[in-house]
């Protein structure tokens, strides 16, 4: 069974409802990044970080996946599907995909200030200061923000370079590090990008760009690649 790795952005989502970072009418109009998703932010503001990912995680809590989510899952029938996602959401996992890896961690889960290895499953519950973990420490998002390093890019890059197949889905590819993945993927494999909007692809290989939004682009990409099986 053909490796099918992919890749998603806050696109993805997009059609569930969750509200994307750099488009218009998009999550940052009304927080300024820096005081929402950095360390500093949370240093000067704790109360209003905690807010801004409990607001997030209320609107989670109603969204479903799109036909584009349940499209990537129905995909495990005929490939070993593997998905790297930018999205802190669990639509993925909502919509039966089994392989999912958080590289900017999960809304639905909160850790230790003090101790990483310490993280909780909260569901769509608020969390406010003074709620701490078993030792004591406050309770922080289980988000990587701004400036901190990505735990889980090893991992991803690993399952990158073993692709048969790569997908993009919903990602301008500019934020860095999961921007690169693209370059690990293999020669061999062929890419494809599922965007309206430009992507900013590399140049050096090639790319075959289906420019349509994810429940759309994913039924596309399906029909595509159950075709070249058969």
């Amino acid at each position: 069974m053909q490796k099918l790795v992919v890749l998603t952005g806050a696109g993805m989502s997009a059609e569930s409802g969750l509200k994307t970072f750099r488009e218009m009418g998009g999550l940052w109009e009304s927080y300024d990044v820096m005081e929402v998703a950095s360390p500093q932010g949370w240093a000067k503001n704790m109360e209003l970080v905690l807010r801004f990912y409990n607001e997030r995680r209320a609107q989670l809590e109603t969204a479903k996946p799109n036909t584009g989510h349940y499209g990537l899952a129905d995909l495990e029938k005929n490939f070993d599907v593997h998905i790297i996602t930018q999205n802190v959401d669990n639509l993925h996992e909502q919509a039966g995909s089994s392989k999912v890896l958080h590289l900017h961690g999960e809304l639905t889960k909160v850790r230790s200030t003090e101790d990483e290895s310490l993280v909780y499953d909260i569901g769509y519950k608020a969390i406010n200061k003074g709620d701490t973990c078993e030792k004591g420490f406050q309770l922080r998002p289980h988000i990587v923000w701004f400036g901190e390093m990505v735990p889980a890019m090893e991992e991803a890059a690993e399952i990158a370079s073993q692709a048969d197949i790569f997908v993009v889905v919903g990602s301008s590819l500019v934020v860095y590090p999961a921007a690169g993945l693209i370059n690990y993927a293999p020669p061999h494999a062929p890419v494809y990008v599922i965007d309206p909007n430009q992507v900013n692809s590399p140049g050096y290989r090639k790319v075959e760009f289906i420019k349509e939004p994810a429940g759309k682009g994913v039924g596309i990409l399906k029909e595509k690649l159950i075709s070249q099986l058969n």
